[in-house]
């Protein structure tokens, strides 16, 4: 006997995938710093820039809010999130530990084929960096780290990383001083060229020294301004 087919379920999977493509949008709007820490999300306008009803939007951010991309105030609405210092040290400390782990893992099971991938990811990057591409390149270098957890084929690891790497973005935008994405690229084309050697100690000490100089350059110790310091700066 042919099993009856539920008439609801395209409906709920057009809204699941619509909620979906909601929370993917704006990620990368964060990770390409289009939106900014303290953005108004607005339900309404969001509803009409993607043809839904308001219930699939507030879906989305509630996806978001459980990602700490952005922040649910009642009575006020959505906003981007401000992350705060000691969250901010807390994401690198996590990304640490797992990053480091990750290549350890990679630079034994890596395969030629594996890093034809990361080589052509890595010319993306730099193309992207040459050519001034600000969203491009913020995409891609935070693309990287997640590239290198899809090649041990685990993508659970996958995830979480993303997810990580997009709070990291979101960090960026509030803590970064003036960074240098060709220096991160460069230190990336440094991690592929350890992994290809088979040389877990290198790519751990690179991966470690990467996400530390990241760190160093978000200003997560802001200085009290000193007032005299500051109206005579220029005498």
């Amino acid at each position: 006997m042919a099993r009856s087919r539920d008439p609801a379920a395209p409906a709920a999977a057009a809204a699941g995938s619509t909620t979906q493509r909601i929370v993917e949008s704006i990620t990368t709007a964060i990770v390409e710093r289009r939106l900014m820490p303290g953005t108004k999300l607005a339900e309404q306008k969001i509803a009409d820039i993607f043809k839904v009803s308001r219930t699939v939007v507030r879906q989305a951010l509630n996806q978001l809010s459980r990602d700490k991309l952005i922040t649910l105030h009642p009575g006020r609405g959505a906003f981007v999130a401000r992350p705060s210092v000691e969250e901010a040290r807390q994401v690198f400390e996590v990304r640490n530990m797992i990053e480091t782990a990750m290549v350890r893992r990679l630079a034994a099971s890596i395969t030629p084929q594996q890093v034809a991938q990361l080589r052509d990811h890595l010319r993306r990057e730099q193309a992207a960096v040459q050519r001034t591409d600000v969203p491009g390149r913020t995409r891609l270098l935070a693309e990287f780290h997640v590239v290198l957890a899809r090649l041990l084929g685990n993508e659970v690891l996958a995830e979480m990383l993303r997810d990580l790497v997009s709070r990291s973005s979101l960090i960026s935008l509030m803590y970064q001083s003036a960074h240098s994405a060709e220096h991160s690229s460069d230190e990336h084309v440094a991690i592929v060229d350890a992994l290809e050697r088979g040389d877990a100690r290198a790519a751990v000490r690179l991966m470690e020294s990467h996400l530390h100089h990241v760190e160093h350059n978000l200003r997560l110790d802001p200085r009290v301004p000193d007032l005299e310091a500051a109206l005579t700066a220029l005498e």
